[in-house]
């Protein structure tokens, strides 16, 4: 996934390329590969977060095609997107809906917000005061909104995908450890290589529109009733005690980090797992191993530890401490 310890090739030559729910995903890829180029490992992280049913944190400049890569996985998985733009002046109510009076019937009615579809691209939450950003908190962690003390249910699919700008951090809101925890996980975007930037470049010149995502050629190849049965197939994905200690021991080893304040919390450990299933069915396998765990340790843990002043002053990176570990801590055989 594009880490320092990165997930092996997905291979389409495994005996399960005949499930035809991990084969409809495999195809999802290559339709947003027709609009979005270079971000594979960032297709492949938010298809785990549907399959593992969570939500995503992604990281980059602005221009590498955040919000046209989250469109066109809506439109090969035939999902709906709402896209809202974090800023300032966001209310809650602007992100959950509120009650509206109806002169007409003198009652009140609730009108949905932009939460109620199945991906909320939420640009620039850290752009939005403290307030409206916990307005996801509910829905992201038990799908659901509460409005006026009724409850209203979310989409199955529901998923959070949250942008922030990595290098501009005036004017805006950290968000608090609490909310960083619901995310399953933080997936950072990197420039395109020379490669890739000629060949977007390329396109462009050839008459790309990334507001025509069907000029493009990207199509639905997969919908709602793959991904019930990919999550079925992923929960039987076995996972030996020797790889559920690995996890822990990996967790545990952030809590003792002299570089970290902050270590991974249990939700954390669960969230490894989770993603570890999902990667290994998605890789052609029945079963998780130690190179799963590795591959989703970074994106799946970066954001729940926080270094300490300290480490912060001396440039120290977060990725780089959980690397340490990640070499330090024995692998199962």
């Amino acid at each position: 996934m594009n880490e320092p310890y990165g997930a092996p090739q997905i291979m389409d030559s495994s005996p399960q390329t005949l499930d035809p729910a991990r084969q409809a995903l495999l195809d999802v890829r290559r339709e947003v590969a027709k609009a979005v180029v270079g971000q594979d490992a960032t297709v492949t992280g938010l298809l785990i977060a549907l399959l593992s049913q969570g939500h995503v944190l992604l990281e980059g400049v602005p221009g590498v095609a955040k919000t046209l890569l989250v469109r066109a996985l809506s439109a090969a998985l035939s999902l709906d997107t709402k896209r809202v733009q974090f800023t300032p002046d966001l209310m809650p109510g602007d992100i959950t809906g509120s009650l509206v009076y109806d002169s007409h019937t003198s009652e009140f009615s609730f009108r949905e917000g932009p939460v109620f579809t199945d991906i909320l691209l939420a640009d620039e939450i850290n752009r939005t005061p403290p307030k409206t950003q916990a307005s996801l908190l509910e829905a992201m962690e038990e799908r659901q909104v509460s409005v006026d003390g009724v409850s209203r249910a979310l989409p199955a699919n529901f998923l959070v995908a949250a942008t922030q700008n990595p290098v501009e951090y005036e004017g805006t809101y950290p968000l608090p450890e609490a909310q960083l925890d619901r995310f399953l996980l933080k997936l950072t975007m990197p420039l395109p290589s020379r490669t890739d930037e000629v060949e977007v470049i390329r396109r462009h010149a050839a008459g790309f529109n990334p507001r025509d995502l069907a000029a493009a050629g990207v199509r639905a190849v997969a919908g709602a009733e793959d991904l019930v049965r990919a999550r079925q197939a992923v929960a039987t994905v076995a996972v030996e005690p020797e790889i559920i200690g690995y996890i822990v021991d990996l967790v545990r080893a952030t809590r003792q980090a002299p570089s970290f304040q902050l270590g991974v919390s249990p939700r954390g450990a669960t969230a490894l797992l989770n993603t570890s299933r999902a990667w290994a069915w998605l890789s052609g396998r029945s079963f998780v191993t130690p190179d799963d765990v590795k591959a989703l340790a970074l994106p799946c843990l970066r954001h729940r530890v926080a270094l300490q002043p300290d480490a912060q002053m001396d440039g120290v990176r977060v990725d780089d401490v959980l690397g340490s570990i990640l070499a330090s801590v024995p692998v199962p055989r």
